[in-house]
């Protein structure tokens, strides 16, 4: 659990730092373009942002067909980046379950092993017909031990929990700002059928 633990804080921790920089790139790049698939193809490929940017601009070519003309285009529009950010989001996200998991059931698991420890303490004791120091000092040293470590493998689990969900939420409040102002674009009436922008974007 221990590994486990340490694994998921370190790579979620590169993989915000990731989406961090890809959305810098996005604010310094994307809105100075003249066309919205000028602007998404000039960001990297595996960008959040690009993504996101052409799950929107396609909502505008595939919004059509006797059900989704049922659903007006302010709404499909929204509801396709919605989708992309939540996609994001879940991304973002996998893994801190396993976190708060093992910072609720690690103490547990040290809970358990100081209680087997104190039998065999209890247990030695019953057997010997007294209780001197050597009967009960291992038993219960391995006890402590099992604590110790329980709390080593929980600590870590819960604190690295708080400050992802933490870092996700400042993260992703700069996805969901990027999400809005491209769905604000692409309603604006200064996209042409082949979704370039008539002005450039400032």
């Amino acid at each position: 659990m221990s590994i486990g633990t340490w694994y998921i804080i370190i790579s979620k921790l590169l993989q915000q730092g990731k989406v961090k920089r890809q959305g810098k790139e996005a604010e310094k790049h994307f809105w100075e373009a003249t066309s919205l698939d000028n602007a998404a193809e000039g960001l990297e490929q595996s960008s959040a942002y690009r993504f996101i940017a052409e799950k929107g601009i396609n909502s505008t070519k595939s919004h059509g067909g006797s059900l989704l003309e049922r659903i007006d285009f302010n709404t499909w529009v929204s509801i396709s980046i919605q989708r992309a950010i939540e996609k994001v989001q879940n991304h973002l996200g996998g893994g801190l379950a396993f976190l708060a998991t093992v910072g609720s059931t690690a103490p547990f698991v040290g809970l358990f092993g100081t209680v087997w420890g104190i039998y065999h303490a209890l247990t030695a004791i019953g057997i010997s017909g007294q209780a001197s120091i050597d009967k009960v000092a291992g038993p219960v040293g391995e006890a402590l031990i099992m604590t110790a470590i329980g709390l080593a493998v929980a600590v870590p689990a819960v604190l690295g929990y708080n400050w992802l969900t933490r870092r996700n939420k400042a993260v992703m409040e700069n996805v969901r700002s990027f999400g809005s102002d491209l769905h604000a674009v692409l309603l604006s009436g200064e996209i042409n059928t082949n979704n370039s922008i008539n002005r450039s974007i400032k």
